[in-house]
């Protein structure tokens, strides 16, 4: 059973406006910490939810109807996670730093002496997804991100969640004041309203936004830091269709194994990943009929669980509803679910030149549901790639000979690059690995700003600016890159 909705508290404007005060009064002691100083925070965040896994992952359970198989593992990634960061802080990440010895003479030729480092841009908003209640919430990977890069931290809990995220935070609480660290480095508002992450974002102490959810959502905030006397940076994430694309030849050789792979990959979760495969694009040949056929088989067999809350549920209703109604489309899989039930996954068929022609097919259904677009070769492909504008990820399944491909394929994997964030060559998107190298953001709409990414280390650069130095200093240079 999920979380009563009637235990929500609605923080007040004025608990918002304390919450940013704080964390600004924090914030020159925490911009100004060493890498241990952080490191040791973070790894007593990690510690503290380890130790409280037999309450929290029940609690979470309880809240989300995720299953404690699922809880623990994404516990166990959020606890990683923080050490990973952790670790980054110790080796002195956030304080990298480039000089540039003076060179007699006037520009070009010549220049003064210079030093380029990093500052932490101030307390971040971060807006806590529905969908990862440990992992892209409270101490998710944004929080350890910014933590690490020297930023304060305001947390917008999110309202399906709300018991789980006061736990973890008055535990993350305890940990700050048991290293005697400024209350202020993190704190948290919370509420169901629009009203309350609007007033975060509008806070004047705040200096950056990070915000996991809905498209329009996050558009809406993202209007409103941008609206602010000062705009301030919207990291956004917002959704995406995960194309998957394959070749005649691996669904001949591997068709009926893929179909298995990617049924479980668009269940996965009932389908509440932002990296849930949407869009399957296929030729018009016997081999990928056959895959059809068989992915049709494997959807209607999987069980999704119950969706996280009612509003996700009355959207994938919505939006297999539209789909179902779309002249265009030919629906292969479309059970209803009875009245109460989890969800029935969706799969449909539309042409390359309907597909591409209305946008309104390109956008997200967040649910277990995917189109399959039928294409009459690899140019085709391509064109569905560039209308669907922008991705988290684009899968290429048969791309990975030891050989560069022919050119029409070759086009289609760089327009996969040019439309995602990140490209796969064999597997399905769902599942991000936390690492140095991974790139988890896309262009619009899948993200608002390409650049950067919300999972993985190279995180850390979303909340640190650069400042050259000209001149500087012998003290100021022997910091090594550590603001004052």
């Amino acid at each position: 059973m999920k979380f009563d909705m009637t235990t929500l508290h609605e923080s007040t404007p004025e608990q918002i406006d304390a919450a940013a005060r704080h964390a600004a009064d924090a914030t020159p002691a925490w911009a100004t910490s060493s890498g241990a100083t952080r490191a040791r925070l973070l790894r007593g965040l990690a510690d503290a939810i380890e130790g409280a896994r037999e309450k929290l992952v029940p609690l979470a359970d309880g809240e989300t109807g995720l299953g404690p198989g699922r809880l623990n593992g994404e516990l166990d990634r959020t606890a990683f996670q923080l050490r990973g960061f952790a670790d980054k802080a110790e080796q002195g990440d956030a304080f990298a730093f480039t000089e540039d010895e003076a060179v007699a003479g006037a520009p070009p030729a010549g220049r003064p002496r210079l030093a380029r480092v990093r500052v932490p841009l101030g307390p971040v908003a971060m807006f806590s997804a529905s969908n990862f209640p440990f992992a892209f919430s409270v101490l998710g990977g944004d929080t350890a991100a910014a933590l690490a890069a020297g930023c304060t931290v305001v947390v917008k809990a999110h309202p399906g969640h709300p018991g789980l995220s006061r736990e973890v935070m008055k535990l993350a609480q305890g940990v700050v004041q048991q290293q005697s660290l400024p209350a202020g480095v993190l704190g948290m508002v919370e509420g169901a309203g629009i009203e309350v992450g609007v007033r975060l974002v509008q806070a004047p102490q705040i200096a950056a936004v990070a915000f996991t959810g809905s498209f329009r959502g996050g558009r809406a905030l993202e209007k409103v830091a941008q609206e602010r006397p000062r705009p301030i940076p919207f990291f956004g994430e917002l959704g995406s269709v995960n194309p998957i694309v394959p070749t005649p030849a691996v669904l001949g050789a591997q068709g009926p194994q893929l179909a298995q792979t990617l049924a479980a990959s668009i269940a996965l979760g009932a389908g509440q990943f932002c990296t849930s495969p949407g869009v399957i694009v296929v030729p018009r040949d016997a081999a990928s009929q056959a895959f059809v056929d068989e992915l049709v088989k494997a959807l209607a067999t999987q069980q999704p669980h119950g969706m996280l809350t009612p509003l996700i549920r009355t959207g994938f209703d919505r939006g297999v509803q539209g789909w179902g109604r779309h002249a265009g489309l030919r629906p292969l899989l479309s059970e209803r679910a009875a009245d109460g039930a989890a969800p029935r996954p969706f799969l449909a068929e539309v042409d390359a030149p309907d597909f591409i022609a209305d946008a309104s097919l390109h956008d997200e259904v967040f649910g277990p549901a995917a189109l399959v677009v039928r294409v009459d070769d690899a140019d085709q492909a391509r064109q569905v790639l560039e209308a669907i504008g922008g991705s988290l990820t684009v899968t290429l399944w048969g791309f990975d000979g030891d050989e560069p491909p022919a050119a029409p394929e070759l086009a289609l994997v760089r327009a996969a690059s040019q439309v995602a964030g990140r490209v796969l060559f064999a597997g399905v998107p769902t599942g991000v690995a936390v690492a140095g190298s991974q790139q988890h953001g896309g262009p619009f709409p899948s993200s608002t700003q390409p650049s950067s990414t919300s999972v993985g280390y190279a995180a850390l650069d979303r909340f640190l600016r650069p400042v050259a130095l000209q001149d500087a200093p012998a003290w100021l240079t022997r910091r090594a890159g550590v603001p004052v």
